[in-house]
């Protein structure tokens, strides 16, 4: 299951924005560093597509997709070098398949905290750095000692690895460098902190609804493109999800926020992780799966299990909308609207799949 891990600064608001995702219980304090252990939760997002399958199939169990949240102990401005990462910080953001820097955008005279979202992503952006530096430094020297014994799956890796420190040493965070898609790809086995994917929450305050996408455009310009950034009045998301589904999605349309944060930062993170989601619906059970985007047909028959994947002959395709247009799959295929798909197809988001295997 991918991980997403949020980063912020002592009260941005980033043990709210866990809480409203998962529905969790985090401390959520007006002083700083209320959050010194990593925390995990399961954020089920909620999709339409699957609700109408389910309603149409009648059926007894839904499951929406799910990714791990992960509440990273607050980040620190350094008062010296490099101190502001803390170890147990180190050890839970190095887990996660991607980060979710909070940026708080909002004044609260009982929770002291940087509140210009420009400065609090130049101090998260300078302590992320320093880290990679330091640890780009320790696996170079260490490669160097041991290069006749080295892991040849890092090989490739220590080869980019200078390119990457002389860019870190510039100051700048890999994901804003110039680097290829290929060599990031190359560095991954080195756990770098800014060559994880990204995603920005810009933390608003109720009165900055209306004007949340100029800070948006603002640190979207000033991250070109490296990131996708979202505005989120986390403290009114983390009220509504202390709501049942019914009154939750009332207040959140009655304040202008559409389907809410979860869906929002779903979203977003799925879009930097590259992953799509494929339906599947019946009698027993419906249930949304995440896949890796451009992964063919067998590969997501491995995603419900490995036996459908090794035993893979052909899936039954059809896009969500048709099918709950036709009714039922039986009603599809008697008007020849559903598809046999063989091992070349690739899946598209929506699409509602059945497996034919045989083992």
């Amino acid at each position: 299951m991918d991980r997403l891990g949020l980063v912020g600064l002592p009260n941005s608001g980033k043990s709210a924005l866990f809480n409203a995702l998962t529905g969790g219980d985090a401390l959520v304090a007006s002083h700083p560093f209320s959050t010194t252990e990593t925390e995990i939760g399961i954020a089920s997002v909620p999709d339409h597509r699957l609700v109408a399958l389910a309603k149409m199939s009648e059926s007894k169990k839904v499951v929406a997709a799910a990714f791990e949240i992960v509440d990273i102990a607050g980040i620190q401005k350094s008062t010296e070098k490099g101190d502001g990462l803390g170890s147990r910080f180190l050890a839970g953001v190095r887990e996660v398949d991607a980060l979710a820097l909070v940026l708080r955008s909002f004044e609260d005279e009982s929770a002291p905290g940087e509140t210009d979202p420009m400065e609090a992503l130049a101090t998260l952006e300078f302590e992320l750095v320093l880290a990679d530096a330091g640890s780009l430094e320790t696996q170079l020297e260490r490669a160097a000692k041991k290069r006749a014994a080295a892991d040849p799956t890092l090989s490739a890796a220590i080869e980019v690895a200078p390119k990457a420190l002389e860019i870190l040493h510039e100051g700048t965070p890999l994901y804003r460098s110039k680097l290829t898609a290929e060599e990031r790809a190359t560095l991954r086995p080195l756990f770098l902190l800014t060559n994880k994917p990204l995603v920005v929450v810009v933390n608003i305050g109720e009165d900055e609804i209306d004007s949340a996408e100029t800070t948006v455009d603002q640190i979207r310009g000033e991250l070109g493109g490296a990131a996708e950034v979202l505005a989120v009045s986390v403290q009114l998301e983390a009220e509504a999800a202390r709501l049942d589904p019914g009154e939750r999605q009332e207040m959140l349309e009655g304040l202008g926020l559409g389907e809410g944060a979860l869906v929002r930062v779903a979203r977003a993170a799925w879009v930097i992780l590259g992953r799509q989601t494929f339906l599947t619906t019946g009698e027993d059970e419906s249930r949304a799966w995440m896949f890796r985007t451009g992964a063919k047909a067998p590969e997501c028959a491995g995603v419900i299990h490995s036996d459908l994947q090794r035993g893979f002959i052909k899936a039954d395709v059809i896009a969500w909308d048709e099918l709950l247009e036709l009714g039922s799959f039986a009603a599809a295929r008697s008007k020849g609207k559903v598809r046999l798909e063989g091992k070349d197809y690739v899946v598209q988001d929506g699409d509602v799949l059945e497996i034919r295997f045989n083992v």
